[in-house]
């Protein structure tokens, strides 16, 4: 047994909306980019009956993510929905679209967090990390978020073309008035995994992250701006969701719900199943010796990790007599 299997539901829903996305970051996790609609993806009526349904289980957070959210059509209408209903709710976006009028309807909702990826502190850095993209947006939009009295996370992914500006990301987050800092070590995921020969930094460039991180880490005792970098391997989080399943669904843009972001397994689909039924088979696929042993081997060897955020990638055997 697992603590998971006490709770009715999960505590909180991280809901890819879309693949579709504006940019093409060389980084993505999830392989995004313009109209890069999975065939499938939830319809308006679709997604606002599972927000009913992650309402009804009585779900209190949920992360709405993407791709990038802003691109969907009812992103706003299931935002308010959930909010309307009390689910606390954090948005996580790239910043190139949000602007002072999204802030403001946002605004009016429980927001736990927005939570906006600035990738360097130099527009050739942040550029050549995300082709075709603005700092001055994103920081626009920083600004918006804090004009408008939401919280603002900052999250940073490292590479070898914008590890060098951690230091000045960090102090910018500062001025920008966020919150918290998220980075940790490049997940070897998506497009990042078909790009990592000219992606990931070298040992070097990590002990060095690792020293600036741990250094403004023990000064913000003294600020206010918390740094989340724990974890730092996708492996150690990994680790410890095999000695404690996290009590999260990962929901696909087309409703497939996912073991982990690392794992190839799909559990449950919100298209076939009632959302309490989809967390009952999460619940129980991390019973399964299989799944276990296929996150060992994950553990085992990161190149493991590489395979598609899809889910597609999935042994129905493998789940059989575990989720029923």
């Amino acid at each position: 047994m697992n603590r998971i299997d006490a709770l009715a539901a999960p505590l909180l829903v991280s809901w890819q909306l879309t693949r579709d996305c504006d940019l093409a970051c060389l980084h993505c996790c999830t392989d995004s980019a313009p109209n890069k609609h999975l065939p499938d993806e939830l319809t308006g009526s679709e997604a606002l009956r599972l927000a009913g349904q992650i309402v009804a289980a009585g779900v209190p957070y949920v992360m709405l993510c993407g791709g990038e959210p802003l691109r969907v059509a009812h992103f706003m209408t299931i935002a308010e929905a959930l909010g309307a209903a009390g689910v606390h709710l954090k948005i996580e976006t790239n910043g190139q679209l949000f602007d002072d009028t999204i802030a403001d309807r946002l605004s009016r909702l429980p927001i736990r967090s927005i939570q906006i990826s600035l990738d360097g502190d130099t527009q050739e850095a942040y550029a050549r990390q995300r082709p075709g993209a603005s700092l001055a947006r994103v920081h626009a939009a920083c600004r918006a978020v804090r004009a408008a009295g939401m919280p603002l996370e900052v999250t940073f992914a490292p590479t070898r073309h914008n590890i060098h500006e951690i230091e000045a990301v960090i102090d910018r987050a500062r001025a920008l008035g966020a919150f918290r800092f998220n980075t940790g070590r490049l997940m070897r995921v998506g497009r990042a995994a078909r790009l990592w020969p000219k992606l990931a930094p070298t040992p070097e460039d990590y002990a060095q992250f690792r020293r600036t991180l741990d250094r403004h880490a023990g000064a913000s005792r003294r600020l206010d701006m918390e740094f989340c970098y724990h974890p730092f391997r996708a492996g150690d989080g990994l680790r410890q969701s095999i000695e404690s399943p996290p009590a999260t669904l990962l929901i696909l843009p087309d409703g497939r719900v996912k073991m982990a972001g690392i794992l190839p397994f799909v559990c449950a689909d919100v298209r076939q199943m009632e959302l309490t039924q989809a967390w009952r088979n999460y619940c129980a696929a991390w019973r399964n010796p299989a799944i276990i042993a296929a996150t060992h081997r994950a553990l085992a060897d990161e190149a493991e990790h590489a395979v598609p955020m899809t889910g597609r990638k999935f042994t129905e055997t493998a789940l059989q007599g575990a989720i029923g």
